[in-house]
Formats: C-alpha cells, structure tokens, sequence
C-alpha cells in the first residue's frame, strides 16, 4: 500500500468531499481517501498495483477539481 497527499484547488464545501471521496473512493485499491478543505488537500491509500497515481490525479480532475502537486 501507498499513500499520497495531493494538492487541489476548487474545493470549498461538503459536496466537494463527498464528490471527490465517492470517485476516488470507488477506484480499484484504493482503501482510504481523506480531504481536508483548510488545507487544499486529498490524502489518499491504494494500492499501486491495482490503480496508478495518474488514474486517481484524473478522477479528482473529472470531478472538477485541479491537482497542483
């Protein structure tokens, strides 16, 4: 298991976190998913044998959402 805390811009409320955490959440090995709106982040937990972190940068995307780092 891996985890990784991303920078993303655009979130603002709880319907952003749920957005992000059911897309994200749904992916294959991802295991835990964690926004925090203070600081503009998503900390997520998979496994990078079942998703790559390029797939997860890209469901936060299609959400809406801008991945800086």
């Amino acid at each position: 298991m891996e985890k990784t805390t991303l920078k993303v811009d655009g979130m603002s409320c709880e319907h952003c976190v749920k957005a992000v955490t059911g897309a994200v959440g749904a992916l294959p090995g991802v295991t835990n998913v964690a926004v925090d709106l203070a600081a503009k982040t998503i900390t997520v937990e998979y496994d990078p044998g079942n998703t790559a972190l390029d797939n997860i940068k890209a469901e936060i995307e299609e959400q809406g959402y801008d991945v800086i780092a």
